[in-house]
């Protein structure tokens, strides 16, 4: 049995996210670790709200809030759709946790130990308007590099160059919209990532498997223009881990806190440990290769917009401690999911967001149009059109139509029993051969986090179950030889199960909906087809389910194309 353990990227507490968030990060994990679930293996799969730093202030300040009160009611909204989108997380943390606060802190030890955290006395943004100093989000601005006029002051989302403030053309503040900012020194402390470089270049060259995505925008950060930087790891905020603590290497850091982003992958490590507390389970296990995580693969997922610091500063934090934690094996990145010619936006009301799409329809749908359509090599965008021909088509058409035509039929000719009699023959042998190479094929997609691909050979599947009914037709066939018909209906009837366990890492609810309706729950893996066909034996009560996917009307697509439009930018 293999062990694996996966992370999504972990969602802002800032509000809820839109189907790009989802479909860059939690979905596709997801649906990794529910395929590895499937196939007998061990999984950790880990998330966890990022609680810290500029947004989750900026969040509750709007909504007239503590800030951790705030954090703690948006936690449980986060937790609750994704339940809703039926995200099996073993444990979905927080990045606020007492757990965090230590281990940020161990690190931060373990690294100054080590000679790569070094004081800088700079010159920061400070807001005469405000009274405070102005770190990262609290400043907006032009991109020096690309133009874009919504660049925050530590990294521009729409070239994902990363930014200082001062960088930062027209600079005003988020608070305020004051434009009457200067510079005033503070002390800070910063991670000594250039002296990484060389260590991690080697590493990122040994990782030939990963996406080109993942690696060219971290070879871009390692070599573009003066190489890797050092990273300032704090920031003069109140909310976050305390920078100053007891047994820290350095003074002079009171009212400061670690960067959201030195402290939030650290999360990972300490939602585990969440974990532990929760279940008496042992976390080490999964992080410490001298406690057992040697035989762990890790796989991280996340929109491209997380790489550079999941390939560069979360290694630099994990290497450099010298200790013996687990480093992540493969990183899979996604382009961006864009909404009906243009981006999602939640100040302009543009675009489908988590908790609307779940009003409007079970998960299943927007799971299968989302991760069939994931932005793997390049953008992709939603339209109304496309999510409504999928959902009709793939959905109602190929799996349904099959489900609802098998029961049905031998229900009115033979009752709610697999029917005996009659054997197979040429059609049989023939689909047990095409069905064998399809799943492995669906296998090593999957294993190789080829999504899309997975998901089209998984259609394919669907449709050679419609192809040999097609083919054969029972309802011919019982007029003169019932025999035959019920040996057709008895290798149809048994596909239900075969394609409930393949399609559950897509649809689980419809796939439970299957293996209850054919009263076969602990269903393993097909790893032979022919001996998966003969599963459930002449006789087996079987029940007839409800319509599994009903069809997108044009008239809702209408209502939901205009209601979701916006504003355009």
């Amino acid at each position: 049995m293999a062990r694996h353990l996966i992370t999504s990227a972990i969602p802002y507490i800032n509000g809820i996210k839109h189907l790009g968030n989802l479909v860059g990060s939690q979905l596709p994990a997801d649906l990794f670790a529910r395929y590895q679930r499937a196939r007998g293996n061990e999984v950790m799969f880990i998330c966890a709200t990022d609680e810290h730093g500029t947004p989750a202030e900026l969040a509750a300040a709007k909504a007239g809030k503590p800030v951790a009160e705030y954090c703690a009611e948006m936690h449980e909204v986060q937790a609750k759709i994704a339940e809703g989108f039926r995200l099996s997380f073993d444990h979905f943390g927080r990045s606020s946790s007492p757990q965090n606060h230590r281990l940020t802190q161990h690190f931060a030890v373990k690294l100054a130990e080590a000679g790569l955290i070094r004081e800088v006395s700079e010159t920061q943004m400070y807001s005469k308007a405000d009274g405070r100093f102005l770190p990262d989000r609290y400043i907006e601005g032009t991109c020096p590099n690309c133009g874009f006029e919504s660049a925050r002051g530590d990294q521009c989302d729409n070239c994902t160059k990363q930014l200082d403030p001062v960088d930062l053309i027209n600079p005003h503040s988020t608070i305020s919209g004051s434009t009457d900012l200067e510079m005033r020194e503070t002390k800070h402390l910063f991670l000594r990532q250039s002296a990484m470089k060389d260590r991690l270049d080697a590493w990122i060259d040994s990782k030939s498997d990963w996406p080109v995505l993942t690696t060219s925008i971290a070879k871009k950060w390692l070599h573009d223009g003066d190489g890797l930087q050092d990273r300032g790891i704090t920031r003069d905020l109140s909310w976050g881990v305390p920078a100053q603590f007891e047994g820290a290497p350095w003074s002079g850091m009171e009212g400061k806190v670690f960067y959201v982003w030195f402290d939030a992958p650290i999360e990972y490590i300490a939602a585990t440990e969440e974990w532990t507390e929760k279940t008496g389970g042992d976390w080490e296990r999964w992080w410490r290769t001298d406690k057992g995580a040697d035989d762990v693969t890790y796989t991280q997922f996340m929109g491209k917009d997380n790489v550079p610091f999941h390939t560069l500063s979360f290694p630099a934090t994990i290497l450099g401690s010298g200790e013996p934690w687990k480093l992540v094996d493969y990183i899979k990145s996604f382009n961006y999911l864009n909404y009906d010619g243009g981006q999602f936006s939640t100040s302009r009301g543009r675009g489908v967001f988590m908790d609307q799409a779940l009003e409007l329809l079970p998960a299943d749908y927007w799971r299968w149009w989302l991760l069939s359509h994931a932005p793997e090599s390049a953008d992709a965008e939603f339209t109304w059109e496309n999510f409504q021909v999928s959902a009709n088509k793939d959905l109602a058409d190929v799996l349904g139509n099959f489900v609802s035509r098998i029961t049905k039929f031998t229900r009115s000719k033979f009752g709610e029993a697999i029917p005996e009699g009659g054997s197979w023959g040429e059609q049989e042998a023939a689909l047990i051969e095409d069905l064998t190479t399809r799943i492995r094929a669906y296998e090593t997609h999957m294993e190789e986090k080829d999504i899309r691909k997975a998901a089209m050979e998984l259609r394919g599947i669907w449709v050679a179950g419609n192809e040999y009914l097609q083919a054969s037709a029972p309802w011919s066939v019982f007029k003169t030889d019932p025999d035959q018909a019920a040996a057709i209906a008895r290798l149809a009837l048994n596909l239900i199960p075969i394609y409930a366990v393949l399609s559950a890492p897509f649809i689980p609810d419809a796939a439970k909906i299957m293996l209850e309706a054919m009263g076969d729950e602990d269903r393993g893996w097909p790893g032979d087809v022919k001996t998966a066909l003969e599963a459930l034996p002449a006789g087996h009560a079987f029940s007839t389910p409800e319509v599994l996917f009903r069809k997108i009307t044009d008239e809702e697509r209408e209502e939901w194309q205009e209601r979701f439009a916006g504003t355009r930018d």
